[in-house]
């Protein structure tokens, strides 16, 4: 299975650990890492996940991400064909760095986009029929397996 993890997945074991929901996507989180790691999944990252790491004034946070980020079989970079793609993506309420991302995980053509975000997810399910990839918490990615 091909994913693309948004930044808020590969930044959930930084966030405050006292919350039940965040320590358990951080648990979530670890266990993707080690399927990861085993070749069960495949993970796709883009240059707007690089940059958006590199905006992180934590510098321990930044290596720590960027060496999940060693774990991509996949880089997407972004070109002006992305750009209407983001435009319309936009239109329909999600933040310019989501659009992007959400575009690149469409053009990778990634099975899913793995997200924290409870935002996005309220937005993919309004506008499924118009998203081209399939939109799922973190805590949902187990669930799939357990089926």
């Amino acid at each position: 299975m091909k994913i693309y993890l948004d930044n808020c997945v590969y930044n959930r074991p930084f966030d405050y650990q006292g919350q039940e929901r965040i320590a358990l996507e951080t648990g979530a989180f670890i266990y993707i890492l080690e399927k990861i790691e085993k070749g069960f999944y495949t993970v796709v990252i883009s240059e707007a996940s690089v940059y958006e790491n590199n905006k992180s004034l934590d510098e321990q946070r930044n290596i720590r991400v960027t060496s999940y980020f060693q774990l991509a079989k996949e880089f997407v970079i972004s070109d002006s064909s992305d750009i209407e793609r983001v435009k319309f993506l936009k239109g329909l309420g999600f933040y310019d760095v989501d659009a992007l991302h959400i575009a690149l995980a469409e053009k990778s053509k990634a099975d899913y986009f793995i997200t924290c975000d409870d935002g996005i997810i309220g937005l993919y399910k309004k506008h499924r029929d118009l998203i081209k990839i399939k939109i799922i918490g973190l805590i949902e990615l187990i669930g799939l397996e357990v089926k």
